[in-house]
């Protein structure tokens, strides 16, 4: 198959539709990652984006909208906390679960009676959704189990002879995919994975927990609500460790453990050996989510072979960039104050 590679614009709206409603599949921007898109209500359709991605059958997709009404054909219920969260954060990066009508496959919310549902923030994609009529599913545009991709160019390299059509709408804003969270109640939700819209965020408008599967491994034959909780995700081919310490104490890490073909993502206030490669991350946990995963990619097309990562803030945004960390580095982490051995 070719794969054609188009700039979002207006004059691409009827082709990306069509595929669509032919029961095809594409890429498309997000402000979040890039997502691989077809009809949620086409049950082939469905099936071809688990095949394209490799990605388990288990694990549900997100359903995305364009307009709160189309919410509604979805959900079998919508209670007054879910519609003060739409309005307030739709469209951006905050999914919502709820249940599902019958009409909604069951191979689209990876056999679960509910959907997880939200309204992305991209100008091209929320025309696109209006000129097909119908939600479409798009999970992370990527290989599944690699870092997720947040340019066209990332899609393109995974997806490349797989799927008919890239949208290329630029970098992604945020760079990590969005927050999940289910309703306990009436006035409290579970965060089942962190993203941009944050616990400090959504504690304006109800009870917050954070789900244990957040900075915790699932147990495998688990079912899950929510996609990023329990397979592999966000990692490259490289070995990925966590760095947990100050900057004196990583900064004597790197100069005793270094090795060939090491790759470091620090927040720039470390002494690093040259002979470490150095990829962009950040001293802000907004930069560490729009740098990661491009940073992964990139130390693997240089043939990293092992890839050092200092840990983020654990508040705010930093939640989202140290769960996608954990599962990258498969809760590897290297406490640098402890000694290099100190493996948590």
């Amino acid at each position: 198959m070719e794969t054609k590679l188009v700039k979002a614009a207006d004059s691409v709206l009827d082709e990306a539709a069509n595929i669509l409603k032919r029961g095809g599949i594409a890429a498309i921007p997000t402000e979040t990652v890039y997502g691989l898109a077809a009809n949620a209500y086409d049950v082939e359709a469905v099936r071809s984006v688990f095949r394209a991605k490799g990605r388990p059958q288990d694990n549900p997709l997100i359903l995305h909208i364009g307009s709160t009404e189309m919410l509604y054909d979805i959900a079998e219920s919508v209670s007054p906390l879910a519609l003060r969260l739409a309005e307030s954060f739709w469209p951006g990066p905050l999914t919502m679960i709820f249940p599902r009508k019958p009409h909604v496959p069951a191979e689209t919310c990876g056999g679960l009676g509910t959907a997880a549902v939200r309204m992305p923030n991209n100008a091209f994609t929320l025309k696109l959704i209006e000129r097909c009529g119908f939600p479409v599913a798009a999970p992370s545009a990527n290989t599944s189990g690699l870092p997720s991709p947040t340019s066209a160019a990332h899609v393109m390299a995974d997806m490349n002879g797989k799927i008919p059509l890239i949208i290329d709408g630029g970098e992604c804003r945020f760079g990590v995919e969005s927050t999940v969270i289910c309703f306990e109640g009436d006035d409290a939700v579970r965060i089942l994975r962190p993203g941009a819209v944050t616990p400090e965020m959504l504690r304006e408008y109800a009870h917050v927990a954070v789900d244990s599967g957040v900075l915790e491994k699932i147990d495998p034959g688990a079912r899950v609500l929510s996609p990023g909780m329990k397979y592999k995700h966000y990692s490259p081919n490289a070995e990925v460790y966590i760095l947990k310490g100050d900057t004196g104490s990583v900064s004597r890490f790197l100069k005793n453990e270094r090795m060939n073909k090491t790759a470091f993502l620090g927040f720039g206030d470390e002494d690093i050996p040259d002979d470490v490669t150095v990829f962009p991350y950040g001293s802000t946990a907004g930069e560490q989510a729009e740098n990661l995963f491009a940073s992964l990619r990139a130390a693997d097309a240089a043939g990293c072979a092992v890839v050092y990562v200092r840990m983020p803030e654990t508040s705010g945004l930093g939640l989202a960039v140290y769960n996608r960390l954990l599962r990258a580095a498969a809760f590897r982490t290297i406490d640098t104050d402890g000694g290099s051995d100190a493996v948590l």
